[in-house]
């Protein structure tokens, strides 16, 4: 019991996260690296997290783990502000996520291309 307690404490690092990342929107963005990303914009956050993103590819060909985890926790970071700079919760994900679970990954894209 206590094991999944402490996996249920894990499981919300992301909420936590976003809740931060909300409360910077009313930052100084001298102050904060969030705020001033947000500040920045959607041009900034879209190439941080495209930058992330081919990080964590690097990584993951290089088969280095701790740079994998390392490189992974910058490129949910970045895409968490992404979400909050457009007023998308987590759970608006979550739902997203439970609503295909259980449907073949083909099948979802086919049906995804025809809508």
């Amino acid at each position: 019991m206590r094991k999944k307690k402490a996996m249920n404490e894990k499981s919300k690092v992301l909420e936590r996260l976003y809740s931060v990342i909300e409360s910077r929107k009313r930052d100084n963005p001298e102050n904060s690296y969030t705020a001033k990303l947000l500040a920045q914009g959607i041009s900034e956050i879209a190439r941080k997290l495209g930058e992330e993103a081919v990080e964590t590819i690097i990584a993951s060909l290089a088969e280095e783990e701790d740079r994998i985890v390392e490189e992974s926790a910058d490129l949910i970071y970045h895409l968490l502000v992404l979400w909050a700079l457009k007023d998308i919760s987590p759970e608006m994900v979550w739902a997203e996520l439970i609503r295909r679970e259980g449907n073949s990954g083909i099948e979802g894209k086919i049906f995804r291309k025809v809508n």
